[in-house]
């Protein structure tokens, strides 16, 4: 089969596309705002984009407070999302208000950076401190805004946890990062499951 984006006659149940484009890393973005309450969310559109300096970056679907954040202060952490913490990365990605604390909400523990003001994981294997190198709002081949906006980040800190490193590498195998596959499966390198993004009134106490 063959199909042209721009119409998305695929006749297919769901786009292919990210399914197509899988498995993505998770980005599990964390901030803190000018007004001190901590964010964190996870990103599907996450990866490196180079190591000489280190640099990842994430794109997010319009100016959520994560991104909000990011301007404010220039600074985020990036926390490895890894099987054992799945329920948490999920529970992180409700549709929560500005002054919701999403690590509260989700039962994780913030620890500051040492070198950036915003909190990471602590239960997480590992973590990236970052500061802000460019934020770029892509236009689409008509001129249109696409909608999502793409924060570059240098890594300028490492958090990892010796539970992980075997014969000094890191054990892929113990670390089990997660990968966004298509629709909502999720995978862990092992095995594949599926999530459910939550809905803030749904759970919200």
């Amino acid at each position: 089969m063959f199909y042209e984006t721009n119409t998305n006659d695929h006749d297919l149940p769901h786009d292919p596309f990210k399914a197509l484009v899988s498995p993505r890393p998770i980005g599990w973005i964390g901030t803190t705002g000018a007004d001190g309450i901590h964010n964190l969310a996870p990103y599907s559109f996450f990866n490196a984009i180079g190591d000489n300096p280190k640099m990842v970056m994430f794109s997010s679907d319009g100016k959520k407070h994560t991104l909000a954040n990011i301007e404010a202060t220039g600074e985020f952490t990036a926390s490895v999302a890894s099987r054992h913490l799945a329920d948490k990365v999920n529970l992180s990605s409700v549709d929560a208000p500005a002054d919701e604390d999403e690590f509260a909400h989700s039962g994780l523990t913030p620890a500051m950076g040492r070198l950036v003001n915003a909190p990471f994981v602590a239960e997480a294997y590992a973590a990236l401190e970052c500061k802000l190198i460019d934020i770029i709002r892509p236009t689409a081949l008509d001129g249109t805004p696409s909608g999502y906006i793409m924060v570059i980040g240098q890594v300028v800190g490492i958090h990892i946890d010796p539970a992980i490193l075997k014969d000094g590498k890191i054990d892929m195998k113990k670390a089990a990062p997660l990968a966004r596959l298509g629709y909502r499966d999720y995978s862990d390198g092992s095995a594949t499951f599926e999530m459910t993004r939550p809905k803030w009134d749904d759970v919200k106490g």
